[in-house]
């Protein structure tokens, strides 16, 4: 009796670890979303203030990082999971270093909103705020994926990163026009230039944390795979 007693307590004991951990991973993507609008906001706007906060609050994102890594390390060393909950560490171990990174992505916007060459490109800034909007709903619904585990929702959300690229390309053919008709504004275009590149990274990082959720719940590694396939699975 006493055994059985003392492995429940062990087994719930770890249920709550991983639960844990995914608490805080979500709490992490909370936190990257925040950073992501407030970015983009700062970049409209042209809001130093609000630029620089975000800039100072990637710190918060860094330490979220470590401190979650961490824990999936300790939890593998003491635990030995197997199966299904190694994926889900392992996941959340990949997700948080994509979040992490796009939180790089929110310093690099809020930084060209800093820059004041960017004052002359407002027509260039509109389109960035449409693409920039489409990442928005595209890592709200990531990470509402991963709260649910929704391999579905992932792979639908996978193929958003097409639609997103295709922004990013017009983008990239309308700064190329102004460059040519007007080489003064080079330096300013090219500042745009950096922060349509950051808006982009977020949909290839919102695409590989879809990748994770798909190998959490089907146990399949789906990268360089094409949509058929992914979709037999499900």
């Amino acid at each position: 009796m006493e055994k059985i007693n003392l492995s429940k307590h062990i087994s719930g004991q770890f249920n709550a670890e991983l639960e844990d951990i995914r608490n805080r991973v979500l709490a992490m993507g909370g936190l990257v979303e925040r950073q992501l609008e407030q970015s983009l906001d700062a970049l409209t706007s042209l809001d130093a203030e609000l630029a620089q906060k975000v800039i100072e609050g990637d710190h918060r994102v860094n330490g979220m990082e470590v401190a979650i890594d961490e824990e999936c390390t300790r939890i593998i060393a003491k635990r030995q999971p197997a199966a299904s909950d190694l994926r889900m560490i392992i996941a959340i171990s990949k997700t948080i270093a994509d979040l992490e990174r796009i939180g790089d992505a929110c310093v690099r916007i809020a930084k060209a909103a800093l820059e004041k060459r960017v004052n002359t490109q407002q027509p260039l800034l509109v389109s960035i705020e449409s693409m920039g909007r489409h990442a928005t709903r595209m890592l709200h619904s990531t990470l509402d994926a991963l709260a649910r585990m929704d391999a579905e929702q992932a792979v639908e959300l996978h193929k958003e990163d097409a639609k997103l690229d295709k922004e990013y390309e017009s983008i990239i053919r309308q700064l190329m026009t102004y460059m040519m008709e007007d080489p003064r504004s080079i330096p300013g275009v090219l500042d745009v230039l950096w922060a349509a590149r950051a808006v982009e990274r977020v949909g290839d990082r919102c695409k590989n944390i879809c990748e994770y959720i798909i190998y959490y719940v089907k146990g399949k590694d789906v990268r360089h795979t094409s949509y058929e396939d992914m979709e037999k699975d499900l």
